[in-house]
């Protein structure tokens, strides 16, 4: 029975970029790989610019995501200042965009969407060219390198991770797991365990869960039960350059049937 590691997200807000045109700033409903990768990476203290870490990373995991609740959608508007577009001029960074002459910035509007009050549940899988164990990550995700947030600086992590090392045939049984709660339920609205019913109203839990796992498509409980299969650009193949390439993935929705 093959080992995973399992931990759970929850924050005020998350943004879990999609592809950005213009100056829209969409967020998908779970966490995508290039996500979770991301997280794990900074649990590591990977930086951006270590080509040889994030490699380690893309070849050695594989990943799968339940999604317990995705969340309100929030939209936020900013005003955006940015230089005016020159032919032979290019800008590698914010700081180079603002050290241009005031009469040269120009003011955009840019909207950026958030999950508010999301729930999800990750599972990670080591393939043959993992560099690290799981229990490696495990203690790196308890003691984090870098500080971790679900997807924007501005969504700092609200709940302990809980990571855990599962025994599970399929990805379905780990990400099934039930964490045992690191925070007072006597105290605490986010308690996982305990007052179920306080917990769904808070978290407004909706009757679906929706599973998303790479792999094949039989992978996430052996069954084959209705699923949808589609080509998602979340594949990290140059963190520095922000470059993406695409990768299957298996999505399927259940109704929630008794126990939540």
């Amino acid at each position: 029975m093959p080992h995973h590691l399992v931990f759970r997200l929850y924050a005020p807000m998350a943004s879990w970029g999609e592809a950005a045109v213009g100056e829209t700033r969409p967020t998908a409903t779970y966490p995508g790989r290039s996500a979770i990768l991301g997280l794990i990476g900074a649990a590591l203290g990977i930086k951006r610019d270590n080509d040889g870490g994030q490699h380690c990373l893309r070849e050695g995991l594989q990943v799968a995501v339940k999604q317990r609740s995705p969340g309100l959608l929030l939209r936020d508007y900013h005003t955006v200042q940015v230089p005016s577009s020159q032919s032979k001029v290019t800008h590698r960074t914010r700081r180079e965009e603002l050290s241009v002459p005031k009469e040269a910035l120009n003011t955009i509007l840019s909207s950026r969407d958030y999950r508010c009050d999301g729930l999800w549940s990750v599972a990670v899988r080591l393939t043959v060219n993992a560099a690290w164990s799981l229990e490696e990550l495990k203690s790196a995700l308890e003691r984090p390198r870098f500080p971790l947030y679900l997807g924007r600086k501005a969504c700092p992590l609200a709940a302990p991770l809980v990571p855990t090392v599962v025994e599970a045939d399929h990805w379905r049984q780990a990400l099934d797991h039930r964490f045992e709660s690191a925070l007072d339920p006597e105290r605490t609205w986010l308690a996982l365990v305990g007052n179920e019913k306080k917990d769904t109203h808070l978290l407004r839990l909706p009757d679906e869960i929706l599973y998303a796992w790479e792999g094949d498509a039989d992978a996430l409980d052996g069954g084959a039960e209705a699923f949808e299969s589609s080509e998602v650009w979340d594949e990290p193949l140059h963190r520095r350059r922000w470059q993406f390439g695409p990768r299957l993935e298996h999505r399927r929705t259940e109704t929630v049937k008794g126990e939540r």
